[in-house]
């Protein structure tokens, strides 16, 4: 049924969470797997004179970051014998939600996969939800796991 599923991760419990089940429709559906990880624009460009060095630091760590959660991805894609295609992929985009949406549109994915990390209450009506902007703003089904 699935032929290419867009896997949300940021390396939370939630996108683990999240991973696993992206990694087992994979399997069953023989489908490719792509695992995003969006970084969020440099926050000081607009301040001020911009400094190299620490838009360096700011990559680097970003990098840093989404490498783990490839790996973390990667390694469940390694388990249990069936190979999974994984593709790892880093973009930049002001929201984590429209670098989602707008892979999903680039890529040709017929599903998103993202975690939800169970805000609610008024953390969850100041920080928004990155799922549910998906879930509103994405062309194609969206998994949400909890």
């Amino acid at each position: 049924m699935f032929k290419h599923i867009l896997l949300a991760t940021d390396g939370s419990d939630a996108s683990e969470k999240a991973a696993q089940l992206a990694v087992g429709l994979a399997r069953k559906h023989g489908a490719k797997l792509t695992a995003l990880y969006v970084v969020d624009p440099y926050p000081y460009m607009s301040i001020g004179e911009a400094n190299p060095i620490g838009f360096q630091a700011y990559m680097s760590a970003a990098q840093e970051h989404a490498a783990q959660a490839h790996g973390k991805v990667a390694a469940l894609c390694e388990q249990g014998g069936v190979p999974v295609e994984l593709q790892l992929r880093l973009v930049e985009n002001v929201t984590a939600s429209a670098g989602i949406v707008q892979l999903a549109k680039d890529e040709g994915a017929d599903l998103i996969v993202v975690g939800s990390h169970g805000r609610s209450g008024l953390v969850k009506l100041m920080l928004g939800s990155v799922a549910a902007k998906v879930v509103a703003q994405s062309p194609v089904p969206v998994l949400v796991a909890r």
